[in-house]
């Protein structure tokens, strides 16, 4: 069955979480339903066998990843970063093209910063970028809807959670499909 290129596949998906980090948690609209989406995306990348890369900036000054994520993530690479991009980080561009993905999803923050530039330049790369809305923030609302906006205007393609788990699982009833339902539900 052939099926639309936008559509996200699991054999040519990577996740890319960027930033979460603790000194973020009290400036971040919604952080906590935020993490929560996020662990959902990486608990379901392992069930997927998806790879799964973290990014963490200037973790001497924010602190590193929330550990519900870190833990929710299970085997994954890690990269610090003082740049705003997450392909500025060293080591981030050869590991992405190792993994031989075409698809890259997106979640984490800020949403206007180093989400947006990250996308920008992922797309200048040649991925699809899928931009999971519901797992993106910033501490202003208005500057994610502009940012969103913005990336999707450049090409990214927006999804949500829900949408895009289930887009890789292709049908119901099968082991993977029982094991992500649990996780939405």
């Amino acid at each position: 069955m052939s099926r639309h290129n936008n559509l996200l596949d699991a054999q040519k998906a990577c996740l890319v979480v960027i930033d979460v980090q603790e000194r973020f948690a009290p400036h971040i609209d919604q952080f906590a339903q935020l993490v929560k989406n996020i662990c959902v995306l990486a608990q379901s990348a392992k069930i997927l066998n998806l790879p799964v890369i973290i990014t963490e900036q200037y973790v001497k000054g924010l602190g590193p990843t929330v550990a519900e994520i870190v833990e929710a993530c299970g085997q994954t690479r890690t990269f610090e970063k003082n740049c705003f991009p997450v392909t500025g980080a060293s080591g981030f561009d050869a590991y992405l093209k190792s993994l031989d993905r075409s698809q890259v999803i997106v979640c984490g923050i800020e949403t206007h910063v180093c989400v947006n530039q990250s996308v920008h330049e992922l797309l200048a790369q040649g991925y699809q970028v899928h931009v999971v809305s519901d797992a993106v923030g910033s501490r202003n609302p208005a500057n994610k809807a502009s940012a969103l906006a913005k990336m999707h205007a450049s090409g990214a393609l927006l999804t949500v959670v829900e949408m895009a788990l289930f887009e890789m699982l292709k049908e119901a009833g099968t082991a993977d499909f029982k094991a992500v339902q649990a996780l939405v539900k």
